[in-house]
């Protein structure tokens, strides 16, 4: 999937970024390993048995691989974009790299394995190609921005300028639905954000998964100003509350037998509860569709 449409942002946790388009002063010549991914598969052989008995399928590390060009007048100039890309992929430090081609755009985080390459030989004195290795330990790509789906929330029911002319001027309307359904256009399960938010008192807040029978439940009373924010992402687990610009540990409330709930590829229903106060009760769902390729 190449052209000149096709561009690619690198973007490191120091907040230095370049991109790489068919133009200078970087010029992408090519990227490599953006489409699907290599599966590890394990297996078991029995005694007398033909063939053998599939057991395990977990995907590989993502190996990306960014040929480019930079471009200068004179060897001063040359030799600070060697500089820009040497400190922009710096080893020590992870990054994102965002793909885009058209109206796709996908993002995966990524550690740079190998820093820029450069050629020993430069084009007409003017130009240089280099090749940087990118290894990404997810291997999914995902949406740029997160996704979210209110599932119980307060809709307004005037916009301003408004003239308040009769007495009992309904302010709000409350979703009738305790059911949302929510498409993960994703390939994979992917984890999600759970943010619960409490206007007045709230017990015991909780949200189910419909198809699965999994739950997510706060053995908690929440006070109003009170949000509980529930991560539930691989090797992101975490519950925190805060209330008055105070964020601390929530793992304490958590249910016995609640799940760290998943969002599978598709149609999705999530139902919320509360054993009191559930009128009261706000719940926002993140989540960010992870995908084989682009």
């Amino acid at each position: 999937m190449q052209g000149r449409h096709e561009q690619v942002i690198y973007e490191n946790d120091k907040n230095q970024k370049a991109i790489f388009k068919h133009s200078f002063p970087f010029f992408l010549n090519s990227i490599t390993g953006t489409d699907g991914a290599s599966a590890v598969i394990s297996k078991t052989k029995g005694t007398d048995q033909d063939g053998s008995a599939i057991t395990n399928v977990t995907l590989s590390d993502r190996q990306i691989t960014i040929n480019g060009s930079i471009a200068g007048n004179t060897k001063e100039e040359m030799a600070a974009k060697r500089n820009e890309l040497l400190k922009l992929f710096n080893p020590r430090v992870q990054g994102w790299l965002q793909y885009e081609y058209g109206d796709v755009k996908k993002k995966i985080r990524c550690q740079v394995e190998d820093a820029p390459v450069f050629s020993k030989r430069i084009r007409s004195f003017k130009y240089q190609d280099f090749v940087v290795f990118l290894t990404a330990p997810n291997p999914y790509w995902q949406d740029v921005n997160e996704t979210l789906s209110e599932l119980a929330l307060w809709k307004g029911l005037f916009s301003f300028p408004i003239e308040f002319t009769a007495p009992g001027i309904q302010m709000g309307l409350r979703e009738p639905s305790l059911i949302k359904e929510i498409n993960n256009k994703g390939d994979v399960d992917c984890g999600i954000k759970i943010v619960f938010k409490a206007i007045a008192s709230v017990q015991n807040p909780s949200i189910i998964n419909i198809d699965t029978r999994e739950f997510f439940k706060l053995n908690k009373t929440l006070e109003a100003g009170e949000k509980v924010t529930v991560t539930t992402h691989f090797r992101n687990k975490r519950v925190t509350i805060e209330k008055d610009g105070i964020t601390s540990n929530a793992f304490n409330w958590i249910d016995l037998e609640s799940s760290f709930l998943q969002m599978a590829p598709g149609k999705n229903l999530y139902r919320y509860d509360a054993e009191n106060g559930i009128d009261n009760l706000s719940i926002d769902l993140f989540y960010t569709p992870q995908y084989l390729g682009v």
